[in-house]
């Protein structure tokens, strides 16, 4: 099973439901809608997915820390191992 079929799902059924509603509220404005006005719509929309969130820090007033390259880690007793040792520089 793919994973992403379900999500593909839910989208396209929530997509559904709001053009339904939408065209609900057209029909009672006075609007005049046609099947092939219809036609021309697809539930499959995508563009207002945002898959990774919108994060704003310059609303909240924060500003970041200033970046800093410097690992405070003591690489020293890495340095000193046998670099023949079993092991060394495997992945695990």
């Amino acid at each position: 099973m793919k994973f992403n079929a379900p999500l593909t799902n839910a989208v396209i059924f929530h997509n559904a439901l709001d053009i339904a509603e939408i065209v609900r509220q057209l029909l009672e404005e006075g609007w005049t809608i046609e099947p092939e006005d219809l036609a021309h719509i697809s539930p499959y929309l995508t563009e207002h997915i945002n898959r990774f969130g919108k994060y704003s820090t310059h609303e909240l007033g924060i500003q970041p820390q200033a970046y800093d390259p410097k690992l405070d880690v003591d690489f020293t007793p890495l340095r000193e191992q046998d670099p023949t040792a079993a092991g060394f520089g495997q992945a695990a």
